[in-house]
């Protein structure tokens, strides 16, 4: 459910201070300045963990750089999640504070992404309730048994004949105004 209220601070903001401290912060420099490039959300069967795939431009680089950044936000800490898997917290008009943490670290975020790329979840909107999202789609969708889930932190536009075997492909804009699609995410064998 998208309830239209406000978050203190928007999700970009605790980014711009987590996502340089990360090892995988390859080709930034200093004080990132992110906005929003695209994105899709995943629906938590219970109910109680909101699940965003955010896709952020960083304009400060010399060439702009696209990441993706899972996300898990809960309404209590995570119990046994390390201090590099929390991005911030945040006041939810709503809900009160919401614990923002990196996707990869949380087990519902994870648990989700591997129903999507096996067909067994819908994309939605991210800012719309119960709207699936079409510009998401899932290539060679199936069991996903001894495969791992590999995220493209950073991302890259396909190339007009590249067609990945099993993966999720989503659009952004890139900061100059131009659409792009790649992959966010694909399974690859262990």
């Amino acid at each position: 459910m998208i309830h239209r209220t406000t978050l203190t601070p928007t999700k970009p903001e605790p980014l711009t201070g987590w996502l340089p401290k990360q090892s995988r912060y390859a080709g930034g420099t200093g004080t990132p300045d992110l906005v929003m490039a695209g994105g899709f959300r995943l629906d938590d069967p219970g109910g109680a963990v909101g699940i965003e795939f955010l896709i952020v431009a960083d304009a400060a680089a010399r060439e702009p750089v696209v990441r993706l950044v899972p996300m898990g936000c809960r309404g209590a800490p995570l119990e046994g999640a390390s201090g590099e898997a929390l991005i911030g917290t945040a006041g939810h008009g709503v809900l009160g504070t919401r614990w923002i943490y990196d996707g990869v670290h949380d087990p519902v975020v994870t648990a989700q992404l591997r129903a999507l790329l096996r067909g067994e979840a819908t994309p939605q909107h991210r800012s719309r309730s119960h709207t699936p999202d079409p510009a998401v789609t899932v290539r060679g969708a199936g069991p996903d048994d001894g495969l791992e889930v590999r995220l493209n932190r950073v991302l890259r536009p396909l190339e007009a004949a590249e067609r990945p075997s099993r993966g999720v492909v989503a659009g952004w804009v890139r900061p100059d105004g131009s659409a792009a699609r790649g992959v966010l995410a694909a399974l690859a064998p262990r």
